[in-house]
């Protein structure tokens, strides 16, 4: 018959308690542990004092043995009555058990010790599931039939195959996580060979369920606990419990794991879902929205009144060419145009005006402004008031001298300049001109103290000794003009005021200051307007040479060098600027600058000149008699010539058309003016100057006394150049929403990708002994995950994290020669992104958790993707200190790319250190951020899965956490040290 095929022992296969060894002969019913009671006598099995025996090892025939445990007959029945098999008017007395002792032939307390361990577990107690199973498979056997209800594997042909012995069973029961309902220690764990289609699922890494609910492939088989339940350690694998309202439960969950605070966790949920993070993201962005609309809406409003006011007095100006914008347009003169009615000071057309008012008094021989007050506009009143107070005296200017002046760099077989006799007075407008290689560049950064001269002396003010205290009393202005097009002309100048004037200076004295300064300079009309770049003007090219002009005129110097300030200028605004830097001149200050080519009229503005030649002088001395000296030497100045072309002709060995023989080569100047009267008296005054040192103690003390009172402290410092860069980032305001719409898009993006897997990022082999039931194995999408995370974060932030710095390089090396604190720059830069790392992070992790749903605490997750935000901005502004501005976005790019490749997902850690390669992998913050999120995902399933085995494999630690975060902030930090160096040593490190 086809039961006989299912036959226990001829098959040798684990004890099946639904398979009956035999038809029964009255009442039995298989209980909790499905051990086999049957109704029978103690000794004749009719006999009609029954009770109840219970035996668990069926194998052994209820009918042929007296072993097991006995319970009491709490009915009447015996088999003489022919009861059916399942009649349940009899019931075993469970409160008491009792085994049959064969040397007094009765049944005696049972004495737990000499039961078996089979025999031990029976509790005497019908479960009705396993016995109508039983009783269905007595049927079919009796009717032929295969019992269905006995088969212990759902494929035809399989064999089971136990996976957990007895005494395991006794120790550990079914493992956590598991659903064992059928096992006990009568039906023992087994594994079955899946049919076909739930092979192919297991293939695939899922369960094979029916009906939304896990199943095994056999009687017998635990079945791991399905997502959106919890299997109860408690009911030790038999119970399986829906999830509750706010909780979530992942596959293979022996407890409900409590959702955070604002999480949204339905019952059944299988993750949680964060709540507060997106409406806090909402409402910030809708502040920051709010916000943008109201600043647009209320600098509308005042354009729109600045409009109606100037119409309103465009009708009573006697000016033409009056402009709808506000702004009323002078005819004389096109370098004050646009001027803004509301200005604190409006030029006019009566006379000079600004500085230049300054031109109509006499060049002060001594230095000593004397002039009567009524002389001076308010404004320029004001200015020179400012500078009283800041040089504590009347004597604004610095005079230099030096002697037998030479540079040569380390390395270079000749000189740039030697032999360089001479000196500047104090007030006076000094000209430095030379062709290209000339050594004008190498002899003012030398005079201004930024390269040390390798011989020869100079003297400030008759004072000998290191010109590079002086570096707080002298401007220098670039030839390029080097300003920040986020912040107006009011503003950049009022910076260079607070950070370079006296300390002791109260700031509505400095702002005073800055006004003047403004007002004098002729910039009140554009003093609120943005600078602009120079691909993007807001003001013109004369005025942003005057701004640049200004941010030096703001720390009160005593004197000022400038680099070619008329170069990118038409002729009215490079005569215009000239003007004003005589009458700055006027004033006291000294004003050098190196000038190439000037028109007549500049030239003739000229107090002194400096000509060089092979790092020689050629001429010095008054612009006056330039011409006279030449002539001496057989040059011929052309009737209405430009005498500057003339010149510059001649100091670069070009003046053949100026004189028809003769030698008209530079080394030829040279000598006439070694061996010329004038030499002879500048040197002669240098030995009388020398000679006398009677107030050299009474300056040095003077200067000094100077020099500690200028500057503000390196913490005021720290907080203005901080305020500064917050209001750049503010006046960034579309590139910083660019920014927050790509982050948001890759967090979107990411979070689809891993939408599908539920928050199931990690399946791996199950604890012994059921490995033998698990899935396929997947270890990679969590590193995946994280190797993603770092890719999206280093596109969303390497090119930002470039514009801190990369933009800036030029003003900060400006702002640092002029004194401001190198540390205070940077750290305020730095501080200064920190909000728009918040927000960037804040966009991309919300998205991408709410989409990708993986089950790590959102603030962990935030917080290590903000220290990866971190990491990326430090390495931007380390590729921004040694590549060009151009390319340094892209390069950035790409580093931060391989960066995060180099996170150990693929190739896998594990392989990388069989390589002996892992300090490569461990040098990249992305192999960090990627341990820990591997540690946050995998180790809270160890009691699933062995996590172990899986961060061998993969070559990560599960307990890391905090060591992963603190090397990510070592990592980020150490990048921005790097940045540091690269920004001291400055364009020594810049690829070409």
């Amino acid at each position: 018959m086809p039961g006989q095929q299912l036959t226990q022992n001829d098959l040798a296969i684990p004890q099946d308690p639904f398979l009956p060894q035999g038809v029964p002969d009255g009442p039995v019913f298989l209980d909790t542990q499905a051990c086999l009671c049957a109704l029978r006598g103690t000794q004749d099995i009719n006999n009609s004092l029954a009770s109840w025996q219970c035996i668990g090892n069926q194998t052994q025939g209820v009918y042929r043995v007296t072993t097991g445990k006995w319970f009491n007959n709490l009915g009447n029945g015996s088999l003489q009555d022919n009861l059916h098999m399942w009649d349940a008017s009899g019931a075993p007395d469970t409160s008491k058990a009792l085994m049959f002792n064969d040397k007094k032939n009765s049944l005696v307390d049972a004495v737990s010790s000499e039961l078996s361990v089979w025999d031990q577990a029976c509790t005497g107690e019908n479960h009705t599931a396993f016995s109508t199973s039983y009783y269905g498979s007595i049927k079919a056997i009796q009717n032929g039939d295969l019992p269905i209800d006995a088969v212990p594997c759902w494929r035809p042909g399989a064999v089971p195959i136990q996976i957990q012995n007895v005494t395991n069973w006794n120790v550990n029961g079914c493992n956590e996580g598991f659903l064992c309902t059928n096992n006990t220690v009568n039906s023992l764990p087994q594994f079955c060979p899946p049919i076909t289609e739930c092979q192919i699922a297991r293939l695939a890494g899922f369960t094979c369920s029916f009906g939304g609910r896990n199943y095994g492939m056999g009687q017998f088989e635990p079945v791991v606990c399905q997502q959106g339940y919890y299997c109860p350690t408690s009911s030790g694998g038999r119970e399986i419990l829906p999830c509750p309202a706010g909780t979530y439960c992942q596959p293979g969950a022996p407890t409900p794991t409590p959702c955070s605070v604002g999480s949204h966790c339905p019952e059944k949920s299988t993750y949680e879902m964060f709540l507060i993070p997106i409406l806090v993201l909402i409402i910030a962005d809708a502040l920051i929205a709010i916000g943008l609309f109201w600043h647009f809406l209320r600098k509308r409003f005042w354009r729109k009144r600045e409009q109606s006011i100037g119409g309103k007095r465009r009708g009573k100006s006697t000016f033409t060419g009056a402009m709808t914008t506000g702004y009323k347009q002078l005819p004389d003169e096109s370098e004050r145009e646009m001027l803004q009615m509301q200005a604190t000071y409006i030029p006019t057309t009566d006379g000079w005006t600004g500085f230049e008012a300054a031109l109509e008094f006499p060049t002060p021989q001594s230095s000593t402004l004397d002039v009567t007050e009524s002389g001076f506009s308010p404004q320029l009143r004001a200015f020179v008031e400012s500078m009283r107070r800041a040089t504590d005296g009347a004597r604004f200017g610095l005079s230099f001298a030096y002697s037998d002046l030479s540079f040569q760099p380390k390395g270079s077989a000749r000189p740039i300049l030697q032999n360089v006799t001479g000196s500047i007075d104090r007030g006076s407008l000094t000209a430095v001109m030379g062709g290209s290689g000339a050594g004008k560049s190498t002899f003012v950064n030398v005079l201004m103290g930024k390269i040390t001269n390798t011989g020869g002396a100079v003297m400030i003010n008759n004072v000998p000794g290191k010109i590079k205290r002086y570096k707080k009393l002298i401007g220098y202005v670039p030839q390029d003009d080097i300003v920040l097009p986020e912040l107006t002309v009011y503003e950049n100048i009022l910076h260079s005021a607070r950070i370079r004037l006296p300390r002791a200076w109260r700031d509505v004295d400095i702002k005073a200051h800055v006004d003047s300064v403004i007002d004098c300079l002729e910039l009140s009309h554009v003093r609120d307007s943005l600078v602009g770049s120079i691909g993007k003007p807001t003001i013109s090219g004369g005025q942003r040479k005057r701004v640049s002009i200004g941010m030096e005129l703001a720390a009160a110097p005593m004197a000022i060098f400038l680099d070619e300030p008329t170069s990118g200028l038409d002729a009215t605004a490079a005569s215009s600027i000239m003007r004003t830097l005589k009458a700055i001149a006027r004033l006291g200050i000294s004003v050098i600058v190196i000038i190439h080519q000037p028109r007549m009229e500049i030239f003739e503005m000229l107090d002194d000149l400096i000509l060089l030649a092979n790092g020689q002088i050629i001429y010095e001395g008054p612009e006056a008699g330039v011409q006279q000296f030449f002539e001496n030497v057989g040059f011929h100045f052309p009737p209405y010539a430009n005498f500057g072309d003339v010149v510059t002709d001649i100091i670069t060995g070009n003046g053949r058309a100026y004189k028809r023989t003769g030698d008209i080569s530079k080394d030829a100047l040279i000598t006439h003016w070694t061996n010329s009267r004038q030499n002879a008296s500048i040197k002669e005054k240098h030995a009388s100057i020398q000679s006398s040192r009677s107030s050299i103690a009474e300056n040095n003390s003077k200067h000094r006394e100077l020099l500690r009172k200028r500057g503000a402290p390196r913490w005021k410092q720290l907080w203005l150049c901080l305020m500064r860069a917050m209001l750049q980032q503010w006046r960034t305001k579309s590139a910083f929403c660019f920014e927050m719409a790509l982050a948001s898009i890759a967090g979107l993006l990411l979070g689809l990708a891993e939408n599908s897997k539920k928050g199931v990022l990690f399946t791996g082999i199950y604890n012994a002994p059921y490995d033998v039931l698990s899935l396929a194995t997947d270890t990679k999408s969590v590193p995946e995950l994280a190797l993603l995370t770092a890719i999206a974060i280093g596109l969303v932030s390497a090119a930002p994290g470039v514009r801190v710095f990369s933009e800036e390089t030029l003003l900060y090396r400006r702002e640092a020669e002029a004194g401001h604190s190198r540390v205070a720059y940077y750290i305020a830069k730095n501080v200064s992104v920190l909000p728009r790392m918040v927000f960037g992070c804040m966009h991309f992790s919300t998205l991408i958790l709410l989409l990708a749903n993986p089950i790590i605490q959102w603030g962990t997750a935030f917080f290590a993707n903000l220290v990866y935000f971190y990491c990326i901005y430090g390495l931007a502004s380390c590729v921004s200190m040694v590549v060009r501005r151009e390319d340094a976005p892209l390069l950035a790019t790409m580093i931060a790319l391989i960066v995060g490749i180099l996170s150990g997902a693929a190739p896998p850690l594990s392989s990388v250190k069989d390589w002996n390669m892992e300090w490569l992998w461990r040098a990249s913050p992305g192999t960090w951020l990627a341990e820990l999120y591997f540690g946050q995902l995998v180790e809270p399933f160890r009691y699933l899965y062995n996590v172990d085995l899986t961060a061998k494999a993969v070559g990560y630690h599960l307990d890391w956490h905090y060591r992963n975060i603190l090397f990510l902030f070592v990592i980020g930090t150490v990048y921005r040290i790097l940045a540091y160096i690269g920004l001291l040593v400055g364009s020594r490190l810049r690829l070409r």
